[in-house]
């Protein structure tokens, strides 16, 4: 039988899923250190001590950082199970249904510690919690962005279905960073006093519908319609090392990971910025990210053009150009000569184009690359580069929470905001350490790469 174009309601439907596990990892990247850890004007109490271990960790870092270990192992494990997979309904799709109802119910129990209170009780609960958020929203991760590459057949359709993706990933990024718009209104409308407890309902309902957002793809696309993927044979540790041994896929990796450190800085420390640097409220925060997002998506059709017609690597690096400027703003946000809210929007307004382009762009070249490195060797193993990838995204956005946490130590309210600011010279830094290894990767633009 003949494989299928993925026809557009489908394509809706796969970004769908996208949109669903996007809202879960940017409530936990914006909400987690802000509920644990919030500034003493925020009306919310601390519930993890602000002990040093090392003199420079601080616990909430070490958390974010223990709960990815689970991941070291477990990301290389689902993709190996997927890509050998002989489900006769598709080596994807059967695995990411499993996922939906434990990323649901573990992302909701992070926000309800143990202790109503400062406690170290509180800290065992939420590495427990999140090492079982993290395992789910993998199994559903994995085999969903290996997708990308069996259901497309050329560059262009790359592009486009990526395009597609990212609109449901910065949707998703708008919905999870208005966690507090939600708990104003809860507030307003039931009456409810405690704001914990009201961040706690809005979490709670945004969870069960971002699980009924993911069961989209799994409910609409036929995988074997789509697809003429076969199950690989390649064991686990050689696919790991096949994978590894692509140049340009490494020099992708690092600097997808530097990006998503630096990505992850920015998220979870928005409500800071606005709340401690500028002294907004810090439902500006969702307001400032929708902006920011909406902006984003004037740029889709350019970013489209301009890979086919430039390119994706030089689009890629201007947009790491730009951020790295975006850093050296925060260190100096609330001290420049203009209104504060006015500060945000200069930022968010630059912030956009580099949202659009390293949100549609990467995973189009990554499918590339395992498009190509299947043809190679003719093993179908595209679930071990996103694996490896999605590995190293996740680590970069725990490391760019615990980055965030551990500066916190050195300032994190009003009058007292130097670890805020630090922030901001290692973002930079970082975007900086990007730019220079993508532009090691070598485009070839007639194969797609």
């Amino acid at each position: 039988m003949p494989i299928k174009e993925l026809p557009f309601k489908k394509e809706i439907a796969y970004a769908a899923g996208m949109m669903g596990w996007s809202i879960m990892t940017n409530i936990i990247i914006v909400m987690l250190p802000y509920f644990y850890l919030p500034p003493n004007n925020s009306g919310l109490s601390p519930l993890v001590p602000q002990l040093l271990v090392f003199g420079a960790f601080n616990i909430l870092s070490l958390i974010a950082a223990s709960g990815r270990l689970f991941d070291a192992i477990y990301d290389p494990f689902i993709a190996s199970l997927s890509d050998a997979s002989n489900n006769p309904k598709g080596r994807r799709i059967p695995i990411m249904k499993y996922a939906i109802i434990p990323a649901v119910i573990s992302c909701s129990l992070v926000f309800y510690p143990m202790v109503k209170g400062e406690s170290i009780t509180n800290a065992w609960w939420l590495t427990i919690v999140l090492a079982c958020f993290f395992i789910s929203v993998t199994t559903y991760i994995i085999p969903y962005n290996a997708l990308l590459a069996e259901l497309t057949h050329n560059a262009d359709q790359k592009v486009k279905l990526s395009t597609f993706q990212q609109v449901g990933f910065v949707l998703g990024m708008i919905i999870g960073a208005m966690c507090n718009n939600y708990a104003d209104l809860i507030q307003d409308v039931f009456k409810i006093t405690d704001r914990a407890e009201a961040l706690q309902y809005t979490i709670f309902c945004l969870s069960i519908f971002s699980g009924l957002v993911m069961t989209l793809p799994v409910m609409f696309i036929d995988e074997r319609e789509y697809t003429d993927a076969k199950p690989t044979h390649i064991e686990l540790i050689p696919a790991l090392k096949n994978a590894f041994r692509n140049t340009n896929f490494k020099y992708y990796l690092i600097s997808d990971f530097t990006y998503y450190i630096a990505l992850s800085i920015i998220s979870s420390g928005l409500l800071f910025f606005v709340t401690v640097l500028l002294g907004l409220p810090d439902s500006d925060g969702g307001k400032f990210m929708g902006t920011m997002v909406i902006l984003s998506l004037l740029f889709y059709p350019f970013i489209n053009y301009g890979a086919k017609k430039f390119g994706k690597k030089p689009l890629v690096l201007v947009a790491f150009a730009i951020l790295s400027l975006i850093f050296v703003t925060i260190y100096f946000l609330g001290k420049l000569p203009f209104s504060s809210a006015m500060q945000m929007y200069i930022l968010v307004i630059f912030a956009s184009f580099p949202l659009a382009s390293l949100g549609i762009l990467p995973n189009a070249i990554l499918a590339d690359i395992a498009q190509n490195d299947t043809q190679e060797t003719g093993e179908n193993h595209e679930g071990m580069f996103f694996a490896v990838k999605y590995l190293f995204v996740k680590l970069g956005q725990t490391m760019g929470i615990a980055i965030f946490a551990m500066l916190t130590v050195y300032g994190k309210d009003p009058g007292n905001d130097y670890g805020l600011r630090l922030n901001g010279a290692v973002g930079f830094v970082l975007c900086l350490l990007a730019f220079l290894f993508f532009s090691r990767f070598k485009e070839n633009k007639t194969s797609g790469l």
